[in-house]
């Protein structure tokens, strides 16, 4: 169990690093994941996220502590624990943010991360439909597609936009990502292309890469301020294993500030409270937490051409079964989101602050039985919270669960463009293209009508859209984790490769950012090894 790098969680990036740090045979690798293999024939259909959203098999299933904004409420919070971490639960869309999101890191101090230093590695890690260009790679690792079939509900969501002033965009992660239009998925020929499947699978028959999975990390090692290992239970015992070169965190936002505080790096206030012996006083560990806030509204359909018609006879949902089956087309192919838009919530705003989703079928909650009406969903996230939580253990046992506190709606900006956005969408809905499918308003209904009735409805029913960030996060402040070049600060032979390095949240979805992380994480670990 001696080897030059471990990594930890074999989620989206701890798969990259697997397959880039194992590449050409120099250097040994172990990857640990706590999950299983991603066999669960639901991970490869690209709607089976839905049939994965609260399976613990290959779901964290984590909680929230009781949100202060939203009325007490707990916010159920999925993540992947399974090869390919959240690519193999996730909704599939894939869009990268906006320039200006990694201008902004680059401002604040971190060398090498602006727009132009990344989008070389956005687009190494791609394999576009549509070809390289510009903006764009192919013969990369990951599958960015476009949905295979186009919907007249959709067809009609983006004429609507386009009504109103704002244009179409067909390509989110092109020159400009303003406008409505279809989103790119991380799939290919039907069928979900994860981090697993993507970067691991390619490599996993390398003599000098090990994977282990139900392997539960309990803490780093150290000697003194160097990590040296990590101890991890597999099989019912505790293993430990050594890295000459480096330890790499890859848990993602929640894991990765969890077992950093259980090794004994974290606020020390914290750490003594518990008992867990100091090895760094490092006090922005798990602080910080951002999210996507995220609140739907649901409609009544005027025409039979949603999901849940196609799902409310046996003989529907054979056809369904039948042309995925033969065709690899049809509702099961479609993402989290089917179209979208990003707009400003206000004329005024320089850049896109919002996300709009729109799904062709409806439920109570995510993850639950579909309406037995005709529906669909329209939903909302503002793209730059300025409402931040944090992530911290609730005792020394490495089987408990973080406490996670999202403190969404904690300012007046974040409360304004949530009830900004949900009027735009209800204002999107009366506009002549969608008015031969709208029946009615489901929810929230004409209940709601004042800025005050539509916060309460936001802090009532909504929750995460699962792009939590931040928590171990890049910079030169004092509560800055890592360096530009990801390495813990403070201590030596330690790094944090995830989304929790990102010194604020993207706009928009988080997977094609935290891929590109882990990506140009590679190639500083390389280039520190052969420095050495």
């Amino acid at each position: 169990m001696n080897f030059d790098y471990i990594i930890v969680g074999a989620g989206s990036a701890g798969c990259v690093l697997a397959n880039r740090l194992s590449a050409g045979g120099r250097y040994s690798v172990l990857l640990l994941e706590a999950g299983p293999r991603d066999t669960n024939p639901w991970i490869h259909i690209p709607l089976g996220y839905g049939k994965l959203f609260a399976t613990p098999a290959v779901n964290w299933m984590y909680q929230s502590e009781p949100e202060p904004n939203l009325n007490g409420r707990r916010v159920f919070t999925p993540r992947g624990k399974v090869l390919g971490g959240s690519s193999s639960i996730n909704g599939l869309v894939h869009v990268r943010g906006q320039p200006e999101d990694f201008d902004e890191w680059a401002r604040l101090g971190n060398s090498g991360w602006s727009f132009a230093d990344l989008l070389p590695y956005f687009r190494k890690s791609e394999d576009y439909q549509h070809g390289a260009d510009e903006f764009h790679g192919s013969g990369g690792p990951l599958a960015v597609s476009d949905l295979p079939d186009r919907h007249p509900l959709c067809d009609a969501f983006i004429e609507a936009g386009r009504s109103t002033g704002v244009p179409c965009n067909d390509d989110f992660n092109g020159r400009t990502q303003e406008g409505y239009g279809y989103f790119h998925s991380s799939a290919r020929k039907g069928r979900r292309v994860s981090c697993a499947v993507a970067y691991l699978r390619p490599a996993e028959n390398r003599s000098n890469l090990r994977v282990i999975t139900e392997a539960r990390a309990s803490r780093v090692l150290f000697d003194g301020v160097r990590a040296t290992g990590v101890e991890f239970r597999h099989n019912g015992g505790l293993v430990s294993a050594s890295a000459s070169r480096e330890v790499l965190l890859c848990g993602g936002s929640f894991n990765s500030p969890q077992l950093l505080q259980l090794s004994g790096v974290g606020p020390q206030a914290l750490l003594s409270s518990h008992g867990i012996p100091m090895v760094l006083d490092a006090p922005g560990v798990g602080e910080g937490l951002q999210d996507h806030f995220y609140v739907r509204t649901v409609w009544k359909c005027a025409q039979r051409v949603t999901f849940n018609d196609d799902m409310a006879t046996l003989w529907g949902k054979a056809w369904v079964g039948l042309r995925y089956l033969l065709a690899k087309r049809g509702p099961l192919t479609v993402s989290a989101g089917y179209a979208g838009a990003f707009l400003k919530s206000r004329p005024d705003v320089e850049r896109p602050d919002v996300q709009l989703y729109l799904i062709n079928f409806s439920t109570d909650k995510m993850g639950t039985t579909l309406h037995p009406f005709s529906g669909f969903t329209v939903s909302m996230s503002p793209l730059r919270p300025e409402s931040r939580g944090h992530v911290r253990i609730r005792s020394a046992d490495p089987l408990e669960a973080p406490a996670i506190q999202y403190r969404y709606l904690d300012t007046d900006e974040d409360r304004r463009v949530v009830v900004d956005s949900l009027k735009t969408i209800r204002r999107l809905m009366g506009t002549t293209p969608m008015q031969p499918f709208v029946a009615a308003e489901h929810a929230p209904g004409n209940r709601v009508n004042s800025d005050e009735d539509w916060l309460g409805y936001a802090r009532e029913v909504g929750g995460t859209v699962y792009h939590p960030t931040s928590t171990c996060r890049m910079g030169q402040d004092p509560m800055a984790v890592v360096d530009e070049r990801l390495r813990v600060r403070g201590l030596s032979g330690l790094r944090v490769v995830d989304a929790s390095i990102m010194p604020n949240v993207v706009s928009g979805n988080t997977n094609a950012a935290t891929v590109m992380v882990a990506e140009k994480g590679a190639d500083l670990i390389l280039e520190d090894a052969v420095a050495e």
